[in-house]
């Protein structure tokens, strides 16, 4: 149930995907927000705040992820062979993005050396501080990397629909049912008897 198997995702990496969405979903939408916020506004600092501390969490969360997602088998895909190579690099751009939104976004908040307070819980500290014009390349950078993020998560968003509706594979299952792998599993030891 906790682990993958070649059929599906165990309930761990399921998690750490549907807290990421939420996540990467809610971030952008508070930084667009935030951009319009006025000097005198209650959430000028506030909103800023939150969103350095769920973008660390996040960004500590997708590097545990890597972990995880290495250690474990990965389900087999289904489709064809462009849509299986097509979901490989989708799924490689997916993180990478994320750690480059997550990544530049550090080095928007520490440009001046200071580090990052995640909540009040702890601080991340400033490594890499006092670049020329860091916290405005970082800031680009931040900014068309979460573009893209958004832009390629509805692709995979679409492609999952698609998966699950048209072709009627179990794509979509899998990444809301822990059960759904196990059954598929019991099934595959059933018909190799």
């Amino acid at each position: 149930m906790w682990r993958n198997s070649r059929s599906g995702w165990g309930l761990i990496s399921i998690l750490f995907h549907w807290l990421s969405a939420l996540a990467i979903i809610g971030l952008f939408a508070l930084g667009w927000w935030m951009t319009d916020l006025g000097y005198y506004d209650p959430w000028y600092n506030q909103g800023p705040w939150v969103h350095r501390s769920i973008g660390m969490l996040l960004l500590f969360a997708t590097l545990a992820r890597l972990v995880w997602r290495f250690a474990q088998p990965t389900p087999t895909a289904e489709g064809d062979r462009l849509e299986i190579i097509a979901a490989h690099v989708g799924h490689i751009a997916l993180y990478v993005l994320v750690l480059l939104v997550m990544v530049s976004g550090y080095l928007i908040s520490t440009a001046d050396g200071s580090g990052i307070s995640v909540f009040g819980w702890f601080e991340v500290p400033a490594l890499v501080y006092d670049f020329p014009n860091q916290a405005s390349l970082a800031g680009n950078v931040h900014w068309y990397s979460a573009l893209a993020l958004m832009i390629i998560s509805a692709g995979h968003a679409l492609a999952a629909f698609k998966h699950h509706w048209l072709d009627r594979h179990s794509t979509l299952v899998r990444m809301l049912n822990p059960a759904h792998s196990r059954a598929g599993d019991h099934n595959a030891t059933k018909s190799s008897r």
